[in-house]
């Protein structure tokens, strides 16, 4: 009976892996190193944010008082990391960053996807005044750069929302790319023939956006929220060096990289792993979702595979 049961669990998880390979997109992006390369990277670090989320005390390591290991210590068997000017052990504090930088870049995303995609599609069925209204304040939005308007908008909000305060204004920031990308597709989808039949059998406008029109724009919406994850990572860490991001003590990589170039890398002598770990950890997730979002791109236009071939 054992035996019949492991043959049937065998037959079932190889009938999944060849509905796997049989997707043409699923296929394409599984043969593509680099993007299986940056999936295994967003993976490991989804798992340690998970590890140090349920196993370190956020409460503990957000203590900015002095503590009892030695100060600047240098990375060692005990002190992975080392330890920092207060003598606060970096290890936990690295781990637990992951956690809040897939956090707070999964709000960033997400909002500024909602908002983007909803604006993009509305500016696309109705068209003129409503089009015009909505691109043209797009337009505005893009015309400064990133960094710069996200610190106009972070100033505006209180001090005390911390991290919070950064994602809505890089949701704010995010938001014309999806509606300008999402507009464009949408256009496309608008001139197809069916659409018309769908309007002319009675559908309702929303309807016909949210069955219709959405779903035939999901994959530019794919890429390019995997892409603005990474970007989200970096844009929160950059606003929390700058100091318009996590408070002090939070165990935010931008927080410590900040932390590790004023009291560690000109400190005598020079701790030079305050910085390098935050700052290793983010350069390698922002790489992993770079390759993923690649890889996806190129698995979702079959134009950008011909250009590749």
């Amino acid at each position: 009976m054992s035996t019949q049961t492991e043959s049937n669990e065998t037959a079932s998880s190889r009938g999944f892996v060849e509905r796997l390979r049989a997707s043409p997109f699923l296929s394409e992006l599984l043969s593509n190193r680099l993007a299986v390369t940056g999936l295994t990277i967003i993976v490991f670090i989804i798992v340690v944010a998970i590890y140090a989320r349920l196993t370190i005390d956020l409460a503990a390591i957000k203590e900015t008082r002095i503590g009892t290991q030695p100060s600047l210590a240098p990375p060692s068997g005990k002190y992975l990391f080392g330890t920092t000017l207060q003598a606060q052990d970096l290890f936990p504090r690295v781990l637990y960053g992951a956690w809040f930088a897939m956090l707070f870049g999964t709000v960033t995303v997400s909002a500024s996807t909602l908002l983007g995609v909803g604006l993009g599609i509305i500016a696309a069925y109705y068209s003129d005044l409503t089009d015009n209204v909505i691109m043209r304040t797009m337009d505005v939005l893009l015309a400064f750069p990133a960094l710069l308007l996200s610190l106009a908008l972070v100033a505006i909000f209180p001090d005390k929302w911390g991290l919070w305060r950064a994602v809505v204004a890089l949701t704010l920031v995010y938001t014309p790319r999806f509606a300008r990308v999402v507009r464009g597709t949408a256009l496309k989808v608008l001139e197809d023939e069916y659409i018309d039949a769908t309007v002319a059998l009675g559908a309702k406008n929303p309807r016909v956006l949210v069955r219709h029109v959405l779903p035939n724009c999901l994959a530019p919406i794919t890429v390019q929220s995997t892409l603005n994850f990474g970007l989200a990572i970096i844009d929160l860490a950059a606003l929390s060096f700058l100091g318009f991001g996590a408070e002090p003590g939070t165990p935010s990589w931008g927080l410590m990289l900040s932390n590790g170039v004023k009291n560690g890398l000109f400190s005598v002598p020079s701790a030079w792993w305050w910085s390098f770990f935050p700052g290793l950890f983010l350069a390698v997730t922002v790489l992993g979702f770079n390759l993923l979002g690649d890889g996806m791109r190129d698995a979702l236009d079959p134009r950008m595979r011909e250009a590749v071939d």
